[in-house]
């Protein structure tokens, strides 16, 4: 009778909205921030997509579902994440091994697995990697010894090995990534940051003689893309053209002439902020990725807010792969870096993805709401 009266009292004091976010466990600034993108990819999409009604119901369903995904996650006690963190990681390279064996081939690259639901089961390594990391360093004094390095670096180069042979080398990296940025988090000894810097030049050696003849010729594209205008030159040279025809605000929704003559390649998903650049020029630009920040920011805040190693480590490096996520297809699509197939996060037409970042952004409600159940 008292908690009831205690919750009426809440609900009035706050008003509904308060309330039902408190009850849900969701992150009021966070949730807001990541409707917005996901609002705006929305017309974005239907855009890019020529004004397709049927692309633009396909990514509503997706969105739906990815939030779902998210408060399903954040009603999730932090301490059943990080008990369930290895049996995630196990599963997620065993089902990477059956990609291997079994998989679905698409466009040259066998990457999805269809067990009545076809997905990525890479997709799902960017956040099951950097858990396993966080859940090895849980228990451990920080920073890690030189033994703790080496069972890491199998723990994050196994999933990224075979993620490699899909061949998928853009995901392959953001994974490896993911759990390196752990480590980082963790505070590692200089002496193997060091290290890690003379490791750089002898293992892109290494990579570049196991890398595909298809993945070469994007690295050699980035730097001469006149090289071959209409080959593997053509999608860079072309997304150029639309972000500088934008100028400052851009031709206007619907109306970008590299969008709709169809110049533009990949233009729903690898290639969909050069659709915003055309569209909404600079400053469509410049919005978007303040957004970007912000989302980054807030997620950083819960990082340091955190009550134990775990959340502090899996929500920093869950805030900081969503920025290398943003800033890698940012620069792929002006030409800074070679083209690796990483979509704009929340913007990009795909589901998989979508749905591992609202999973992510879900644990990062539950590290919030955690800490806020602590200190009452």
């Amino acid at each position: 009778m008292i908690s009831n009266s205690k919750n009426m009292f809440e609900f009035r004091s706050k008003g509904s909205g308060a309330f039902l976010m408190q009850l849900l466990k969701l992150d009021g600034p966070l949730l807001f921030l990541i409707s917005l993108i996901s609002l705006i990819g929305v017309f974005v999409l239907y855009s890019a997509s020529n004004e397709s009604l049927e692309v633009l119901s396909r990514q509503l369903l997706r969105i739906l579902i990815a939030f779902t995904a998210l408060i399903i996650t954040s009603q999730l006690s932090i301490d059943f994440i990080r008990r369930i963190s290895p049996w995630g990681f196990f599963s997620g390279l065993l089902l990477l091994l059956l990609v291997l064996f079994s998989g679905d081939i698409g466009q040259g690259a066998q990457r999805w697995l269809n067990l009545g639901v076809r997905f990525q089961p890479s997709e799902v390594m960017k956040l099951a990697v950097p858990m396993m990391v966080a859940w090895y360093l849980y228990d451990k004094k920080i920073p890690p010894t030189g033994k703790q390095m080496l069972i890491i670096f199998i723990l994050i180069l196994m999933p990224s090995f075979l993620i490699a042979k899909q061949p998928d080398l853009g995901t392959s990296i953001l994974v490896f990534t993911a759990g390196m940025l752990v480590v980082f988090l963790s505070g590692i000894h200089f002496r193997y940051i060091i290290i890690l810097i003379f490791l750089a030049f002898p293992s892109s050696l290494l990579l570049w003689k196991f890398m595909a003849e298809y993945q070469k010729q994007r690295v050699m594209t980035l730097l001469n893309p006149g090289s071959d205008p209409l080959g593997a030159g053509y999608n860079i040279i072309q997304s150029k053209i639309a972000i500088g025809s934008g100028g400052l605000f851009g031709k206007g929704w619907t109306n970008g002439s590299q969008v709709q003559l169809e110049f533009l390649p990949e233009k729903s998903t690898d290639f969909i902020f050069a659709v915003i650049g055309e569209e909404f020029g600079l400053l469509g630009l410049l919005t978007i990725l303040l957004i970007y920040i912000l989302i980054i920011a807030r997620g950083l805040f819960i990082a340091s807010q955190a009550t134990d190693l775990y959340s502090r480590l899996l929500a920093g490096s869950i805030s900081l792969t969503f920025f290398v996520y943003v800033f890698v297809n940012a620069a792929m699509v002006i030409g800074l870096m070679p083209i690796v197939g990483v979509p704009l996060p929340l913007i990009s037409y795909g589901g998989t993805s979508m749905v591992t970042l609202m999973i992510g952004f879900g644990i990062l409600m539950s590290i919030n709401s955690n800490r806020k159940l602590l200190s009452t």
